[in-house]
């Protein structure tokens, strides 16, 4: 197991403190046992701090005093965090080879994985030490990068791409059609062929049970490094700028076009045929039904309340028109009056 000095001999920081102590696993100030490591990140945790089992912690160089116990110094705690939990777990890989129960119908790599009752179509072009996991579905003409891992019951359609050292999570859809009809005067609905793909980059992370569409005309694009969380919805032609994140139960509507380094909370919505700019941040549960055409934070939704004051809040919600009404003329009053004067 790493000490402290192996830590920091990889991953930088300051050391103060013992540099032989060592390190089984990365842990919360509140639960960390003997032998893990914890961060503070944020000063409102330093009570935890004060009373942490861990062995050692991760601390900004201003909160240096704050414990006696063995410590790194960086500017980024969390971020050191991150990067020294994937240092201390890393990946598991599934061993190279096709399950006997799986159908493949294209050339792999002797260095693929395939799990259990999964199915690769024809034309496929996979790429070194790819993983597609029990239950996955590959279909004809689809472009695995290199390094990319399909967790478990993955559907990619036929002809999308994904690039390298993307991860997609049990469940998630990519290619499924997008939602397109035209509608005759009897009120019938008339599907429109949906004949672009979509075309993933590297490093991309899509969670359990998010749905992407293809394109109907044009292809549906998400950027390098765009992380997407659990149950989000992407519609046919939207375009993520690199490096966007967006947290679950997020639904982008069809041909938005979302920035670069777009963060995006939970539930919130994103009208079709907007431009989001680049550095955007969108509050969870907010409604952005325009372009954003300047970085900011944007923030629709109303926060919880007891019940009692916000059937107060309805009630003056009810009467905004007339509030606005009465307004407008006492302005117009106040005008004739001082005009008059």
């Amino acid at each position: 197991m790493p000490t402290l000095g192996d830590i920091v001999a990889h991953l930088g920081g300051q050391l103060v403190g013992d540099a032989t102590v060592s390190i089984t696993q990365i842990g919360s100030l509140d639960a960390a046992e003997p032998g893990e490591i914890a961060f503070l990140s944020n000063a409102k945790y330093l009570n935890a701090l004060k009373a942490t089992r861990a062995s050692a912690v991760i601390l900004p160089p201003q909160a240096e005093q704050a414990s006696a116990l063995p410590r790194i110094l960086t500017d980024n705690p969390y971020l050191y965090y991150a990067r020294l939990g994937q240092w201390l777990n890393p990946p598991r890989h599934r061993p190279p080879g096709v399950h006997a129960s799986a159908v493949v119908e294209s050339a792999l790599p002797a260095s693929v994985s395939v799990g259990p009752l999964a199915y690769v179509g024809p034309d496929c072009e996979i790429g070194e030490n790819v993983v597609i996991g029990p239950g996955c579905v590959v279909e004809r003409g689809v472009r695995l990068g290199a390094g990319t891992v399909l967790t478990s019951r993955v559907s990619i359609y036929h002809e999308c791409r994904l690039g390298e050292r993307c991860i997609v999570h049990a469940g998630a859809v990519i290619g499924a059609d997008g939602f397109g009809y035209a509608r005759e005067r009897s009120g019938a609905w008339i599907k429109i062929p949906q004949i672009g793909c979509v075309v993933i980059g590297d490093d991309v992370e899509i969670g359990a049970n998010t749905t992407v569409d293809r394109g109907a005309l044009d292809d549906t694009v998400i950027a390098e490094g765009v992380k997407l969380d659990n149950q989000v919805q992407i519609a046919h032609n939207v375009h993520i700028g690199a490096h966007s994140a967006m947290a679950g139960c997020v639904g982008v509507a069809g041909s938005a076009r979302i920035g670069e380094r777009v963060m995006v909370g939970g539930q919130a919505g994103i009208s079709g045929h907007l431009t989001i700019a680049d550095d955007t941040v969108v509050s969870a549960r907010t409604l952005v039904s325009k372009s954003v055409t300047k970085a900011g934070v944007l923030t629709s939704a109303m926060p919880a309340m007891p019940h009692d004051e916000w059937m107060k809040s309805a009630a003056h919600f009810r009467r905004l028109d007339t509030l606005a009404s009465r307004l407008r003329e006492l302005e117009k009053r106040i005008a004739e009056m001082e005009k008059a004067v």
